[in-house]
């Protein structure tokens, strides 16, 4: 009989052979663009979501309408003159996947329900563990990617001075932060 640890180095090897790319997106705001690679394994009804909302053009020309300096910046909800844009149905929570919500990584955004996240979604200006699962509601807020190119564009976009405007109270920021534009880009070949 064969070394059980060549077939089992033949099929690690098999298995990276054909694992897909990752899925890259680029961010282009008002203030710089963002380059995301999103984790499709660990985040699959998440990243597939979003994706569908990037080719559906959903995120073109909405803001950044909630900016807190050491903690986060978000968008995916509100146009420029801060009127909601119509969303899909809500997605199924999948902050158990085992990412964090580390410094530049990318989180869904939702309500007091834990299933309630559809297209608004932030992205964490520092590390934000209390924010992973179970967090304080037994839930947490789901990871399903990170920065790879354009923290600092999220340092500028976090820097951004802030205020109090209709509809919001406040972590407003005072010029708008547009989503010019986001896309699907191809991956960057593995080194």
């Amino acid at each position: 009989m064969k070394n059980p640890l060549t077939f089992l180095l033949l099929g690690l090897t098999m298995t990276t052979a054909f694992a897909a790319p990752p899925i890259r997106v680029l961010m282009e705001t008002s203030m710089g663009d963002i380059t995301l690679e999103l984790d499709a394994e660990k985040a699959p009804k998440t990243t597939a979501n979003f994706v569908q909302y990037v080719k559906d053009g959903y995120y073109d020309g909405l803001v950044f309408h909630r900016v807190i300096e050491n903690f986060m910046i978000q968008g995916g909800g509100y146009d420029q003159n801060y009127a909601p844009r119509k969303t899909r149905a809500p997605i199924e929570n999948e902050a158990r996947n085992g990412l964090s919500n580390k410094r530049g990584t990318i989180a869904m955004a939702r309500t007091g329900d834990p299933h309630s996240a559809t297209a608004q979604f932030f992205i964490n200006h520092v590390d934000n563990e209390r924010l992973d699962f179970p967090s304080f509601d037994g839930w947490g807020y789901a990871v399903f990617g990170r920065v790879v190119e354009g923290m600092d564009v999220v340092d500028r976009i976090a820097r951004t001075p802030t205020g109090a405007i209709r509809p919001f109270g406040r972590d407003v920021p005072l010029t708008p932060v547009v989503i010019e534009r986001v896309r699907l880009i191809e991956a960057a070949p593995s080194k």
